[in-house]
């Protein structure tokens, strides 16, 4: 097997890093590799003393041309540059008939995503995005206990995700790194989609969306650090509200969800590891600790399923179409809080 890296940034390299504890020297590996800016790496985005050849250090063969490297017939294709690039290079990777893992968000708007979804279903290839919180312990129990109507008809959701943007990788000025660009698809909503993605999962599509909030730090960004996005779900024939706060300025992080509905109600902590349950009808809490050794585990269950799906085993959690429709929300609450107006999914 031969995979392409398409973009050896932090999550280029973990992604490949991963690849190597899982397949070893069996699988052959190259890249496409623009900057070359972003230094050797380690799990915890601390830059490895004494590793200065990135090519030496995992054994690929590296190339300055894209279609250089498509013509060596790679096998995957790991779209890990730039979100505002990852659609135009995920089409000439599926043409030359890769099967792709597209890295979050699936893209910085709607252009050409139809194309994508078309060509790869054309070829029948195999896409999954990169939405490691799907593989998250405490999310996964909510799912069960949404699933298993343990806390009755939904009332309300809000979930969180805040966290200080100069802290995101301490190896690199963060004002030059992605997510504060608007340029290579940054901002607040579109770096920290997983929380739409994972509403998307529990909830499905909402039906209107309104978003506030802008550039409301002083970061030296040119996209919006702050947004509290209000979204529209009907379940059972009512409307019910579900919010998603999400800001770069909170130190330390904070990362939360809390569900609601007529009969209790679900809190996860994500900092704390902790998910919980209460319910109206019982005075018993029932609480999970989760076992998480380290959030790299979350990227390596993503990566062991991804490898599965190619050879045809399982389906990926977050195929095309998934990524698509959490993609979708994000731009919608982009626009709203642009505009100051409802937007509609319908």
């Amino acid at each position: 097997m031969k995979i392409l890296f398409i973009g050896l940034g932090s999550i280029g390299q973990r992604h490949l890093r991963n690849l190597r504890r899982i397949m070893g020297d069996s699988v052959e590996v190259i890249a496409y590799r623009v900057k070359r800016q972003v230094p050797v790496l380690n799990d915890h985005l601390q830059v490895v003393e004494g590793a200065h050849n990135l090519a030496k250090r995992y054994n690929l063969l590296e190339f300055n041309n894209l279609d250089q490297a498509l013509a060596e017939k790679p096998d995957i294709a790991f779209i890990t540059n730039p979100s505002s690039m990852h659609v135009r290079t995920a089409l000439k990777a599926a043409e030359a008939g890769c099967h792709l893992f597209i890295e979050k968000p699936l893209s910085a708007d709607l252009k050409e995503v139809d194309c994508l979804i078309e060509l790869v279903e054309q070829k029948r290839l195999v896409v999954a995005v990169g939405y490691q919180l799907r593989f998250h312990p405490g999310l996964q129990q909510i799912a069960a206990w949404l699933k298993e109507g343990r806390i009755g008809r939904l009332a309300f959701a809000t979930l969180m995700q805040g966290e200080y943007l100069p802290g995101f990788h301490p190896y690199e000025d963060y004002r030059t790194s992605y997510a504060a660009r608007q340029e290579l698809g940054g901002g607040v909503i579109l770096t920290q989609i997983h929380e739409f993605d994972y509403a998307r999962w529990f909830f499905g599509l909402p039906r209107r969306i309104f978003a506030v909030g802008g550039k409301l730090s002083h970061l030296e960004i040119d996209v919006e650090d702050t947004a509290t996005v209000l979204m529209e779900y009907e379940s059972e024939g009512r409307i019910f509200p579900v919010t998603l706060v999400l800001d770069y300025l909170q130190s330390p992080p904070n990362r939360s969800c809390r569900v609601v509905g007529e009969e209790g109600k679900i809190l996860l902590d994500f900092h704390a590891k902790t998910v919980r349950l209460h319910q109206r009808s019982s005075e018993k809490l029932e609480e999970h600790k989760i076992d998480l050794p380290d959030r790299n585990c979350l990227f390596m269950d993503e990566l062991k399923q991804f490898l599965e799906a190619v050879e045809g085993r399982v389906t990926p959690s977050v195929d095309l179409r998934f990524g698509v429709d959490s993609l979708r929300m994000a731009i919608a609450a982009r626009k709203s809080l642009e505009s100051g107006k409802v937007v509609s999914l319908k």
